[in-house]
């Protein structure tokens, strides 16, 4: 079995097209990475080459360091990744200090990883550390209702947060903890992810104003399903906020959101409310 069969391939693939047929990734928009289990690597290694240059990274930590990263390439478009995955997709290994990666397989014909893999690889270390390990799938999207949202209500996470929580009941199940924002930044630089890196310690997922969302997860449905019902509740938002000219006559109450947070054993990130 080759690497596109495997699992961690498959999984990565379906992702990608699940994103893009919600309309989440126009022409290259979006990424997604995926640490890799020894499973997954033991699954590839037998077609890894290690023959590529090391490349400095612009940000480091030794934490994850030796680990294997599946990742999307940079200017690759997530509907071409089922299709061809050696040519859009690339896994990465990282050096013993977390400050360098090679590509041991795929990215064909000279391609790079994700330009955001800098803020990819500091997120991954501080949601694995937030979740003993648990943590292994980041994704970056495009969604139009919550980045809409950036532009009408203030950049706090405490806006944010109750804005979507207010929207859907489902939501203090799905993100009890809340959603980070970071302020709009210039994308691909050792800023937007530093910035990144301090609010994804605090949430599972961040909203970059302007941009987009970060979402992550122990696996692929745990990130996509994040994504998907935060973005269903900002559009739920921006509806509610259209048909009554900016007006809401009611929404769910705060002891409501902690009463439901109750009933399904979650513990509501109160401080947001």
């Amino acid at each position: 079995m080759g690497v596109p069969e495997s699992r961690a391939i498959r999984g990565f693939a379906r992702m990608c097209m699940d994103g893009w047929l919600q309309g989440w990734h126009e022409r290259n928009g979006g990424n997604l990475s995926y640490r890799m289990t020894p499973e997954d690597v033991e699954e590839c290694r037998a077609a890894f080459s290690f023959e590529r240059p090391w490349v400095p990274m612009g940000v480091a930590d030794r934490s994850l360091g030796g680990e294997y990263f599946l990742v999307t390439g940079s200017g690759k478009y997530m509907r071409n990744v089922s299709e061809d995955p050696e040519g859009n997709l690339g896994i990465l290994e990282t050096d013993s200090e977390g400050r360098a990666y090679r590509i041991v397989w795929g990215l064909s014909e000279g391609g790079k990883p994700t330009s955001e893999f800098d803020s990819h690889y500091l997120c991954h270390v501080v949601r694995a550390r937030a979740t003993a390990g648990e943590c292994r799938v980041l994704y970056h999207a495009h969604p139009a209702n919550i980045v809409a949202l950036t532009f009408v209500l203030p950049l706090t996470a405490s806006a944010l947060t109750k804005a979507l929580w207010q929207s859907e009941t489902e939501c203090p199940m799905v993100f009890p903890h809340g959603v980070g924002v970071v302020e709009w930044m210039v994308p691909g630089g050792p800023e937007i992810a530093e910035a990144t890196r301090k609010a994804m310690a605090e949430y599972d997922a961040v909203v970059w104003a302007h941009h987009g969302l970060f979402t992550s997860g122990p696996d692929f449905d745990s990130a996509f399903g994040l994504m998907h019902t935060i973005e269903k509740a900002a559009q739920i938002r921006v509806l509610a906020l259209s048909a009554g000219q900016g007006l809401l006559r009611q929404a769910i109450p705060d002891e409501g959101l902690l009463a439901v947070a109750e009933a399904y054993g979650k513990e509501l990130n109160a401080s947001l409310l």
